[in-house]
Order: C-alpha cells, then sequence, then structure tokens
C-alpha cells in the first residue's frame, strides 16, 4: 500500500468514527464561522442551589482530607500513592463524583467534579491523574454516554466504590492514528477474544476494570474487561519524566476471554465512543491546569515579596513585573475557560466538543508556561527540587517538579499538534459540507459541478455576514463596562478568522488540510477568543462580590492576549512554513548530517518501537 492509500484509510477511519450532527447549537463553531453568540455563554449557567451546596460540601472534604492524610513529598519521593490514601479517597466518594446516586455515585455537576481536580491537581498532580483517568475516560464515561443499562447496574457502582478504571487504546505503533489498531477481538460464541498490547495504560497497573478497544473486523469497537482475566498481564510499569506516582504501564493480551454482553454499544462503534469519551474527559485537564496556575500565582506572589535584589523586592522589577502580570491574569482566564465550559456540560444545552477542545488545549499550552515562568522567578531554587532546598533550611517549593509534572499535558489525551487538526476539522464543517467535494482532489467532474453549485449558493449567504456586526458599534456590548471594546474585539476578530480560513480553502482548496501550520494558527486564534470572552463573563459575575479587581485581571489578560492574536494574523500568510517544510525534507533525507558530528548519543540500544518480552505480572491491587 502507497503512503497515499495508508493516509487516505487512515483520513476514512477517523471520518467514519467522528462525530458529524450538530443536534445542538456550539458556539466554538459559530466562532470560527465569524458568528459570536455570546448569548450562548452569558449568562453562564447556573447549578440548582442544592446540587451547589453539595458540590460546596465536598470540595471542603476533599481539601481537609488532602491535608490531613496526603504527602505529595512522599508520593514523589517513592513514586507511589499509598494504598490508605486511595481508599480514604474512595470512602469521600472521590470515585464516583459525577457518576449518578442510583449507582452509588455523589452525581455532582462537571463544575464541582473540576473544582476538585483544581485542588487536587495544585497539591499532587499524580493524585489529580489517578482520579481523572479513572472517571474521565475510564469505565464510568463511556458506560454513562454508550452502556446498556445492565452494564451500568453492574459496573458504575464498582467505580463509585474505588475500583480503579482504565482506558487502553494506544499501542507500541499506534498514537493518533487509529488504523494500525492491531489489538483483535474475535468472535467465539458468547465470547470475544482478544489478543494484542496497549500502552501507556494509566491506572493500568492497578486497575480493576478497563475500556479495552480492539479491531473487530475490519471496524474498532469497545469492551468492559475485568482486569483480572486470564491472559491480561502487566508487562511493566513506566516511568516518566513527571507524574512519578501515575500507574501506567504495558498491558498484553493473550487469548483473554470476554463476554459479548461487556461490548460497549454495538460493534464498530468503539472509536466513536472513544472520540465522544474524550470530548468530555477533556474538562478535566483545564481544572488540573488551572489549579496548577493559581498554585503558581500563590508562590510567585509570595517569592516576589520575600526577595530582594538591588534594593527592591523583585517583584518590583519591571522584568520581573510582567511575568508576575501574565501570571495573575493567565491563571484567571484558564478557571474562567474551566468554569465555563464545566457549566456548557452541566446544561447540556450546547454542544461542546469545540470548546472542549479549545480548552484542553489552550490550558496545557498556557498552564506549562506560567510553570516555566514561575521556574524562572524563582532562579537558582526554581531548579532545585523541593526535597534539596527544605534540606539546606529553605522552604521546600517543589516548582520543578511542577513543571515536569505538567509537561505530559500538552501530549495526552490529544497532543497540541493533533489537538489543532482536530479542532479544525469541526471548525470548516460548515465549509466542508457546502463545498468538500470542491476541494477534494479525487472528486470527480460532475461532483464538482454540483460542489460548486451547493458552495455558490452557501457563500452567498455567509460571506455577508463576515463584513459588520456588533464589534463595529462603538456602544456594543455596553453591559461589560470597562471589558466592553474586548468583546468588540472578539466579535471583529471572529469574522476576520472567518474570512482568513476562507482565504486559506480558496487558494489551497484540496491541499488545505495539509496545511498544518496554517491552520494550526487559526486554531490558536480562536482558543484565544474562547479565554478572553470566558474571563469577560467570569469578570462580570465575579464583580458583584469582588468589585473592580475582576475586571483589573481580565482587562489585562484581555489586552496580553490582543498582541498574541495580533501576532499569529500577521504570521498567516508571512512565514516560513514552506521553506521550514522544504528543510525539514532535506534533514530527513540526511542532507545535514554533518551538523550531528562531534557529539555522542548517550541513548540506550534498542528498537524505535518495540514490546517488552517476557517476565513477572507487576500488576498490583489496591488493598
Amino acid at each position: 500500500m502507497t503512503q497515499h492509500a495508508k493516509y487516505e484509510e487512515s483520513r476514512a477511519v477517523g471520518e467514519q468514527a467522528r462525530e458529524k450532527e450538530w443536534a445542538r447549537p456550539s458556539f466554538g463553531k459559530q466562532l470560527f464561522l465569524g458568528d459570536f453568540r455570546l448569548d450562548l455563554v452569558h449568562p453562564a449557567p447556573a447549578l440548582p442551589d442544592e446540587a451547589a451546596k453539595r458540590g460546596e460540601e465536598f470540595v471542603r472534604a476533599v481539601r481537609r482530607y488532602l491535608d490531613a492524610h496526603v504527602d505529595p513529598a512522599l508520593i514523589e519521593r517513592t513514586g507511589q500513592i499509598p494504598d490508605e490514601v486511595v481508599r480514604g479517597l474512595a470512602e469521600l466518594g472521590a470515585f464516583g463524583i459525577t457518576i449518578g446516586e442510583e449507582y452509588g455515585g455523589l452525581g455532582l455537576p462537571y463544575l464541582y467534579y473540576c473544582r476538585a481536580l483544581m485542588l487536587v491537581g495544585s497539591y499532587c498532580p499524580a493524585l489529580a491523574t489517578l482520579l481523572s483517568a479513572h472517571q474521565s475516560i475510564g469505565v464510568p464515561q463511556p458506560l454513562k454516554l454508550f452502556g446498556s443499562e445492565e452494564q451500568k447496574r453492574e459496573y458504575l457502582p464498582r467505580c463509585a466504590r474505588g475500583e480503579i478504571s482504565a482506558f487502553l487504546l494506544t499501542e507500541p505503533d499506534v498514537g493518533s492514528d487509529p488504523a494500525r489498531l492491531a489489538t483483535t477481538a474475535t468472535r467465539d460464541g458468547d465470547d470475544y477474544v482478544l489478543d494484542g498490547v496497549k500502552l501507556w495504560t494509566t491506572n493500568g497497573v492497578v486497575a480493576d476494570l478497563l475500556v479495552v478497544m480492539a479491531r473487530t473486523g475490519k471496524k474498532i469497537s469497545a469492551f468492559v474487561v475485568e482486569a483480572d482475566s486470564p491472559g491480561i498481564t502487566v508487562r511493566r510499569r513506566n516511568a516518566f519524566m513527571g507524574l512519578r506516582g501515575i500507574e501506567n504501564g504495558v498491558t498484553e493480551f493473550s487469548q483473554v476471554r470476554v463476554p459479548a454482553r461487556n461490548l460497549i454499544g454495538r460493534e464498530g462503534e468503539g472509536l466513536r465512543i472513544a472520540l465522544t469519551t474524550l470530548n468530555t474527559g477533556r474538562l478535566s485537564l483545564p481544572a488540573t491546569c488551572a489549579g496548577n496556575a493559581k498554585w503558581a500565582l500563590k508562590i510567585a506572589r509570595e517569592w516576589g515579596n520575600a526577595r530582594v535584589q538591588w534594593g527592591h523586592n523583585i517583584g518590583r522589577h519591571e522584568a520581573v513585573a510582567t511575568k508576575l502580570a501574565f501570571i495573575a491574569a493567565t491563571a484567571y482566564a484558564l478557571e474562567a475557560v474551566m468554569e465555563l465550559n464545566s457549566r456548557l456540560a452541566d446544561d447540556k444545552r450546547n454542544d461542546i466538543r469545540i470548546e472542549a477542545a479549545l480548552g484542553k488545549l489552550y490550558a496545557s499550552e498556557m498552564g506549562y508556561r506560567i510553570l516555566d515562568e514561575l521556574v524562572q522567578i524563582r532562579g537558582g531554587r526554581g531548579y532545585e527540587t523541593a526535597e534539596s532546598l527544605a534540606a539546606r533550611g529553605e522552604r521546600g517549593v517543589p516548582a520543578e517538579q511542577m513543571l515536569r509534572d505538567s509537561r505530559i499535558n500538552r501530549i495526552f489525551e490529544g497532543s497540541t499538534e493533533i489537538m489543532r487538526l482536530a479542532i479544525t476539522r469541526e471548525a470548516v464543517d460548515a465549509h466542508l459540507s457546502a463545498a468538500g467535494e470542491l476541494i477534494n482532489p479525487d472528486a470527480s467532474r460532475q461532483e464538482r459541478a454540483q460542489a460548486l453549485r451547493r458552495a455558490g449558493r452557501f457563500y452567498a449567504g455567509w460571506l455577508p455576514t463576515l463584513v459588520a456586526g456588533a464589534g463595529t458599534l462603538p456602544g456594543g456590548y455596553g453591559a461589560f463596562g470597562p471589558l466592553a471594546g474586548h468583546l468588540r474585539f472578539v466579535e471583529r476578530t471572529s469574522r476576520k478568522l472567518a474570512r482568513s480560513t476562507f482565504y486559506g480553502m480558496s487558494r489551497w482548496q484540496g491541499r488545505l488540510e495539509h496545511r498544518q501550520a496554517f491552520l494550526g494558527r487559526i486554531v490558536d486564534v480562536g482558543a484565544e477568543l474562547l479565554a478572553m470572552t470566558a474571563v469577560c463573563v467570569k469578570a462580570a459575575g465575579d464583580s458583584a462580590d469582588l468589585g473592580r479587581r475582576p475586571y483589573e485581571l481580565a482587562d489585562t489578560f484581555c489586552h496580553q492576549a490582543r498582541l498574541r492574536v495580533e501576532a499569529l494574523f500577521d504570521r498567516l500568510w508571512d512565514n516560513t512554513d514552506a521553506r521550514d517544510a522544504r528543510l525539514a525534507g532535506y534533514v530527513l533525507e540526511g542532507r545535514y548530517d554533518f551538523v550531528e558530528e562531534g557529539v555522542l548519543d548517550p541513548s540506550i540500544d534498542g528498537p524505535w518501537i518495540g514490546s517488552p518480552e517476557g517476565g513477572e505480572n507487576v500488576r498490583r491491587k489496591i488493598v
């Protein structure tokens, strides 16, 4: 099979699994179409008083438990979360936060699930990963969305009690390309027989229940699998740059028999189930990133006052002050994005697939930048471990650990690069529906002619809407007071973004999907506009209790974001993308291997892609 054919096969698999209907309105989708629907997000949907009260009580209980029973330094030092900590959280109901009360869970709104993760993530990121992997992408979420009533009653109570679950999709040779999935599930009477190897199984080493994606014929299906089934072997527990307490492994399936009743949904729906699960699952990452950012602000403020250089607190020096302003304003914005997306998820009246993806993308990138700036503000102490600082008599601030722990956020549940492509596909869906065959290089002449007529009708009605809007009116969005100008900017820029996308489609047509740098900037602009909207909405709500202070943070954030947006637009058309791609091709061909001379490679020998063989089963059960 040629490379082009393999690419087309992979794209077809992804398209078949993609949720294509837009039954509910989407703020994100309209934003990319130049239609700034502020009414969809403002006022932000409110929760019933009873649900909010229960949620606040739960978050306070988690705070008390963390403070009294969890030692994050011990988890970092030993690389393991103590069993008693897991048991204690299970008793609080922390493994069933969003599972319905009828299935033994707390039945809390997503807003409080995310606030709990924000709290846990600020204190111990590995612990937050355990909880979110279990609930966001483990057994509870796909069963809530696609499981039968029988499956829900059998497995959700177990998950709520604290039986840990894991999600198994990735394989040694399968990352973002599911067409390469090699694990198989073969029907044999009343069972399926699973064979294959899964990589990077977060929670997999200690899991009681697994969600496994496997190939049934030419399509992919999803199964609930008991982790102690005969034939399942956890070949090793992986070690990483950060998150040293997570139980992430390599899991092998050899003739594992799974009852047919454990099939989630129907055969062939596995990838759609996985992608839909991730839509809501991606709410958890912005929560932990917001927690990291808020903690970073606390440390930066305290250190900025305590450290004196050249006669002033370092926070008063402009070089550091600009970093403090960035951290403070962006921490507030990340919390705003998390809260808005959570409220939309709870409200259930909007399709949030684009908003959730944008939130994950934006929070993971900006959260990492915040922690990197914190390390820089702390200087040598930022690079030193908390244990070393404490050993020599100083406050043991784990800045370097938090930076290491947060680095994975830009990779798992969809790397930044993959997220940009996925968001782009959703953002240009209206264009592809209207003119897909027109830009399809394989379309016939007749299909192109039909597409031309269809596109003409769509663009004749759509393009005029991009000329003017509320953002051009001096009094637009006046209810937001000092932030009104920023919302007018968002509205104008939304239309500019839509025009730029149209120009890109006109210029490159079917080749647009390969202009990944261009599309990435389009998505990054959209992410900034979502964050600006969220922070303005949050500031308007918070001002009732906090006065002008939220407006000050939001105003500074929006000014910073506007500069980033303008730079992204400049680089849409003035860049080195083509030159970079050409040079990269030469690099891959070895044209510049002379640059690599004069170094030694410390890598340990082995194949680029492989799987462990032999050895003991390292699975362990929480007791």
